[in-house]
């Protein structure tokens, strides 16, 4: 029963205002963290200016951008995608966690690209998706950021039910996603895409050519994390 009650004790705190999310002390004031987590985050240090994959110090570009450069200009991603993000993430994602999302969405804030732009673009999901998961997490951060910074959301379709990316290696996801994203509406000039986390950059750069295709002359992704591929 103390195990019980303990477990109890600390979702509740992850849970509510005032305390860290990451270690569950109090948090500062206006913040869901400590001084202490806020500095010791994975942040992304050392980032490609165009995918945020880390790169050797002082180069801008990964070794897959300079060869094969995707449609979207820049990226912004904070954050790498390891512990204590990937918990984060997982609980904003298949737990369907406000507090987490709103987490993701004030530290998109500490770190926001160089440019607003004019709208953010949403990712859309497969109908089956949506209904699994029941929410859209890149629409949800899509209209937080938004409400803060007082830029328009606007949306995509997908009209390609594509196969799962989770197994799939860069070249596989790219295929898998070409022709997925469609756009009916005409975009303003500078367009930035809202995702939760890049891996490959495969779903921004297929959402990004169709971005192009509906009047966007620039297309750049905030994201709230990169996971590192490196070589990969």
């Amino acid at each position: 029963m103390h195990q019980w009650g303990y477990c109890i004790n600390r979702w509740l705190k992850r849970s509510l205002p005032g305390y860290c999310a990451f270690c569950l002390a109090p948090a500062l004031a206006g913040g869901g963290w400590c001084a202490t987590c806020l500095g010791e985050l994975p942040w992304n240090l050392q980032p490609c200016h165009q995918c945020a994959d880390p790169v050797s110090h002082g180069a801008s570009l990964c070794g897959h951008c300079l060869i094969e450069p995707p449609a979207f200009s820049t990226t912004q991603a904070g954050l790498l995608y390891q512990e204590p993000i990937k918990q984060l993430v997982h609980d904003f994602k298949f737990q369907a966690s406000p507090r987490a999302g709103t987490l993701l969405a004030e530290l998109m804030l500490l770190t926001p690209p160089m440019t607003q732009g004019d709208a953010l673009l949403s990712v859309p999901m497969t109908a089956t998706h949506a209904r699994a998961r029941g929410f859209n997490q890149s629409y949800w951060l899509a209209e937080r950021l938004s409400r803060q910074l007082g830029v328009p959301v606007v949306t995509a379709k997908r009209v390609k039910d594509s196969a799962s990316q989770r197994t799939l290696n860069r070249r596989q996801r790219a295929a898998n996603l070409a022709g997925a994203f469609v756009i009916e509406s005409p975009l303003p000039a500078h367009v930035v895409i809202v995702d939760d986390v890049v891996t490959t950059g495969s779903t921004g750069h297929a959402l990004a050519r169709a971005a192009l295709d509906a009047g966007a002359s620039r297309v750049d992704i905030w994201s709230a994390a990169r996971t590192p591929l490196g070589k990969d």
